[in-house]
């Protein structure tokens, strides 16, 4: 039984490993694929569509798992997935791209929304602590792996392996849940909420696609970015109407009358965004200010990701003996304490100073990884874990994203005043766009570049992200409020001797 069990788990990691990988890995290879492929204005799409697939479809299957089953619906995930992947690697076009990285993003929002579920249905009791702890550990480890793989992979072999390399992880996963993982739990078939779908889905789709291309393919009050912010604030209306009428809905509002349910939603929404500053802007400060490579800017997230995997599987061990806010509390304040850390760096601050800090800011978010993937099923049945879990990395994806959109707004604008007053616009240098003021990380705009020059611009670029990761306190704090007003639970651990009849 034990070796059944651990084949589930190894299945369901792989699987973990995989959907959230690829979020980022196409990150250091878009552009080798431009280059090869073409279609500059088009290249945000080869990771929007993912994201936004990915997104509209946690909450979606998350329920169907509750209403039918988790099995089929996991390895139906993981079959779309595995299929994207491939014909993400025989695409011509930016075009067909972003077509198969949607495919993908269908298949990884199914096994998200799964795979924590079946972990919980699965594992004992005193045995889901440090089981969460290696999900949320693995979780972490994906968002700094992902970029590094994806770079070497494309440096070494070509972009196209960094799909092709989930086909064989994916039939692993594949062969180990169809024959180790049997659900014994009755499913009631119910109808489905198409209307609630359509609308989250539309929903979704025009509010990230508004994030995404704004300020970049279109501006802010542009026509087209209005009509989409417009379209979602009109379909999430819809929404929130439907869903309150519906026999099953897609999105359980009644979730969110569990006091610790809700504010692990809001910690995991409000840490993501201040955690997505970090993990963007520190490898942007070490090739745009220190002058390191691409592959060495990559490469300073690592002490991050280690201090991550350490507070993650730390978390998953104490959740029987603390209380879920109580390490919550305990490491979002290193969090906040890393940002403030963050927003005093200078052009003179050390490589030490920013490994450091990494650390500290890997300690701080790596336990919400875990905790919080367990606190939100925490008083709920097993016919409600899967609506619950979606909703948790729903909201969480939705936190980066938008930590993304508006840190990138804000240092964007705080960079452009900071060179237009040192420069003026007469004397911009070749090669330097005011627009677009990260052209300052090209190798041969650094080259050719008078230094004095160059000091002055990356002071720029040095003082608009301290700025930046000073305005990534708010959500930081405000995670860490919203921990304060946890409930004062924590993991169950089962009685002496006690029995457990796990799902499979």
């Amino acid at each position: 039984m034990k070796n059944k069990l651990g084949a589930i788990i190894g299945g369901l990691l792989l699987a973990i490993l995989m959907a959230s990988m690829d979020n980022t890995v196409v990150s250091t290879a878009i552009g080798t694929i431009v280059g090869e492929m073409g279609g500059l204005d088009k290249f945000v799409w080869v990771t929007t569509a993912y994201m936004v697939a990915e997104m509209a479809c946690m909450p979606i299957f998350g329920k169907l798992s509750d209403m039918y089953g988790r099995k089929r619906f996991f390895i139906f995930g993981i079959i779309v997935f595995m299929i994207g992947s491939a014909l993400c690697g025989m695409a011509h076009s930016i075009i067909e791209l972003s077509i198969y990285r949607a495919v993908q993003g269908v298949g990884a929002g199914a096994m998200v929304s799964i795979a924590f579920t079946i972990l919980f249905d699965v594992v004992s009791p005193k045995d889901r602590g440090k089981m969460m702890g290696a999900f949320g550990a693995v979780f972490g480890l994906s968002s700094v792996v992902g970029p590094l793989l994806g770079g070497y992979i494309t440096d070494h072999l070509n972009w196209s392996w960094i799909f092709y390399m989930n086909l064989p992880l994916g039939f692993i996963a594949l062969l180990i849940i169809a024959l180790f993982y049997k659900e014994s739990a009755a499913h009631s078939k119910q109808r489905i909420d198409w209307a609630g779908s359509i609308l989250l889905v539309g929903a979704v789709v025009c509010f990230i696609f508004a994030l995404e291309l704004g300020g970049k393919t279109y501006a802010w009050d542009s026509p087209q970015i209005i009509g989409l912010f417009a379209g979602f604030a009109v379909l999430a209306f819809l929404l929130v109407l439907v869903e309150r009428k519906a026999a099953e809905p897609i999105i359980s509002f009644g979730l969110f009358r569990s006091r610790l349910y809700t504010t692990s939603n809001l910690v995991a929404m409000l840490s993501g965004a201040a955690y997505m500053t970090a993990a963007i802007f520190i490898p942007i400060y070490v090739q745009g200010v220190i002058g390191g490579s691409a592959s060495n800017s990559g490469l300073t997230l690592l002490p991050m990701m280690v201090g991550s995997v350490i507070t993650a599987t730390l978390g998953g061990f104490l959740m029987t003996k603390l209380q879920y806010r109580t390490i919550m509390i305990g490491t979002l304040a290193i969090l906040l304490i890393g940002l403030a850390l963050l927003s005093q760096i200078t052009v003179e601050s050390s490589r030490l100073f920013i490994t450091g800090i990494m650390i500290l800011i890997g300690l701080g978010i790596g336990a919400s990884f875990s905790v919080l993937s367990s606190s939100v099923l925490h008083s709920f049945p097993a016919a409600q874990r899967g609506a619950a879990s979606s909703t948790l990395n729903f909201n969480r994806s939705l936190g980066m994203s938008l930590g993304i959109t508006v840190f990138g707004i804000i240092q964007s604008h705080s960079m452009l005043s900071k060179l237009t007053e040192s420069l003026g616009n007469g004397t911009v240098p070749p090669g330097l766009n005011l627009n677009d003021p990260h052209s300052l990380l090209n190798p041969a705009f650094r080259q050719t570049v008078d230094p004095q020059l160059l000091d002055t611009i990356t002071a720029g670029l040095s003082s608009s992200i301290g700025v930046t990761f000073a305005w990534s306190l708010i959500p930081a704090a405000l995670a860490l409020v919203a921990a304060f007003l946890m409930s004062k639970d924590k993991m169950e651990a089962p009685a002496e001797g006690e029995e457990y009849a796990a799902a499979h």
